[in-house]
Order: structure tokens, then sequence, then C-alpha cells
């Protein structure tokens, strides 16, 4: 990569202060920025580095006031961070070579339908009935069950399993290991202590630009549909169970684990580690902090949970406070 700063502002839509014709031949954060490289500060907490890096350009905010004046060339937008993510992804597609062509060994079943530029790698299948768009990446060693259907411009990385009747919309990924479709957790107690399977007869449904992270799991419904709504994001090691749907443009921190026939809204975010009872509703615009716990349907939109059972995060941080002066108050008392 080698470009000036004025084409990079002209590509994020940003107005230069300093030196416009200086070369950038490289990223970095800020606080590690060298010559030729770019940067941008976010984070108010990352304001020191700005005056002290060594970076050719920053990108920084239009509002921000300096302190004093930095040593780069600044570029000013309304967001730093979605302003370098357009420009790392601008830069992806400068310098992607994207792979087409069946490799071999793999399978594809004779009745399978694939579209225009289809890359597949070694040791993967395509089962019956199955449809495949255009532009797709799929990895080596990925299984695709029978009747599946998958839209275009989708990317596949290896090791992914995706079961019968599944379908998946166009610009979604699904990173390496995840399982799409399997059964679902479904077992009827008998009264000599035995478990019947119940079968798990739904599929699993992710909409359009959907992201799935690394050995995940999202299970078949028992009936209907396990839905993965339009641009949710879902990170690596999450549990989403059968008829579970997540709404629009969610995205799920990784060791989540949601229970069946649950709903989450769209425009939620739901942190790390966080379990999610079955059979609730919690609301749009929900952002539920990590390692809660949410026990009972979220009906009011835009609150922040904390905690186990999960109640309006202030709350909990007060009931923390408390609990951390209990040992103080006890001596007290004793005393």
């Amino acid at each position: 990569m080698k470009f000036t700063v004025d084409q990079i502002a002209q590509l994020i839509q940003g107005t230069v202060d300093g030196d416009g014709s200086a070369s950038i031949t490289a990223f970095n954060k800020i606080e590690e920025g060298k010559a030729g490289s770019i940067s941008f500060l976010a984070n108010p907490k990352y304001e020191s580095f700005l005056y002290q890096s060594k970076a050719t350009a920053i990108i920084v905010a239009n509002d921000l006031v300096l302190k004093e004046k930095p040593l780069a060339t600044l570029i000013k937008v309304k967001d730093p961070y979605f302003a370098f993510t357009i420009l790392l992804q601008k830069y992806q597609e400068f310098t992607s070579v994207k792979e087409t062509g069946i490799q071999q060994p793999s399978f594809i079943a004779e009745d399978v339908k694939t579209g225009l530029n289809l890359y597949l790698g070694q040791f993967s299948s395509i089962g019956k009935g199955s449809t495949i768009g255009n532009d797709n990446y799929i990895s080596a060693h990925v299984t695709i069950g029978n009747k599946v259907s998958i839209g275009n411009n989708c990317v596949i990385y290896p090791g992914v399993v995706i079961y019968n009747d599944t379908v998946i919309g166009n610009n979604c990924t699904i990173h390496a290991n995840a399982v799409i479709g399997s059964d679902g957790f479904g077992f009827a107690p008998q009264a000599d202590g035995t478990f019947t399977t119940i079968p798990q007869l739904g599929n699993v449904v992710l909409e359009d630009g959907v992201s799935v992270g690394a050995n995940t799991t999202i299970d078949r419904a028992t009936m209907g549909s396990t839905l993965i709504k339009k641009g949710v994001k879902i990170d690596n090691l999450v549990q989403i169970a059968h008829n579970v749907e997540v709404g629009a443009n969610t995205a799920i921190a990784a060791q989540t684990g949601v229970s069946g026939s649950t709903k989450i809204g769209q425009n939620c975010l739901i942190g790390g580690q966080v379990g999610v009872a079955g059979h609730i509703t919690i609301a749009d615009k929900t952002i539920v902090t990590a390692q809660s716990g949410v026990t009972k349907t979220v009906r009011k939109e835009g609150q922040i949970l904390g905690g186990t059972p999960a109640s309006p995060n202030s709350e909990y941080l007060k009931r923390n406070a408390l609990l951390r002066q209990l040992p103080d108050l006890l001596k007290r008392l004793e005393s």
C-alpha cells in the first residue's frame, strides 16, 4: 500500500490539517506509530499518544480540541473509528485476490445448483438439492448438507458444518468450525428416568449480512426456524439454542448462551459470558453487561442491565458497592 494523505482523506471524506502530499505505506496503533504509517484516535483515553506519536498521519474527530500541536498530519472526520474501518475495508479490497474454481478432492452432488465464481476448497462437500449463489468462497473441509440455500458473496471458513435445510442469505461470513443447524436440545423425560429424543424438524435461517464467529453453534428449530436476522454479529464460542430469534443488527460477544425459544430484539448488545434463560423476550436496544444472567422478560427498550438476575445496571453497581462493605459492617457489629 502506498497512498498520499490527500488520497486517503478523499476516500474517507475527511479534511487535511498538515502535509497532504505525505506518503502512507502502513497501518499502526496510535501508541506504536512510525514514519509512513497512519493511525486513528477514537478513545479519549489515548489522546496523550496523539502528541507523542511518530505516525505520519492520524485520523481524528472534527470537534477534537487540541491541547498542543501534534507532530503528525491530521485527517479530520466526523467519526474516526468508522472512517478507519472504511479505510481498512478499502485496503482489503485493493489487496485481496479472490480465488475461484473447484479444488480436488471435493464433492458436489449432481443436482446442486451453483452460481458464478464459486471457490470450493479441498475436502469440502455440498449435498443433494442445495443451491449456492454467485461469488461465494467456501474453504477446505467444509460440509454443506442437503437442501441448503446460500445466497451471494458469502465467505465460509475451514471446518464449518452446515446441516440440512439451512438458509443463508447474502454477504454472510461464517468462521472456522462453526456448526449451523445441529439438533436443538430437546428431550422428553420419562417415568423411568430416561429421556426420549424430540425430533428437531425445523431449520436455521441466517439473513443477509450475518457474521458467525469460530466454534459458535446455532441449533435448528424443533418446528419452524431458528432465526438470525439481518446484520447480526455473533462472536466466537456462542451457543444459540433451538427456536431462538435474534433481531436485526444485534451483537453477541463470546461465550454467551441463549436458551431455547427466546427472542432478542434488534440493536441489542450482549456482553461476553452472558446467560439468557429460555422462553423470554428482550426488548430492542437492550445492553447486557458481561457475565450477567437474564432470567425474565425485558419489556422496556434501551436499558443497560447487569448482574444475575439481571437488573438495571445502576442498581446492580449499588448492590455490589454495598456487598463490598459487608465485611467492615460485620466487624463493627461484632466489636
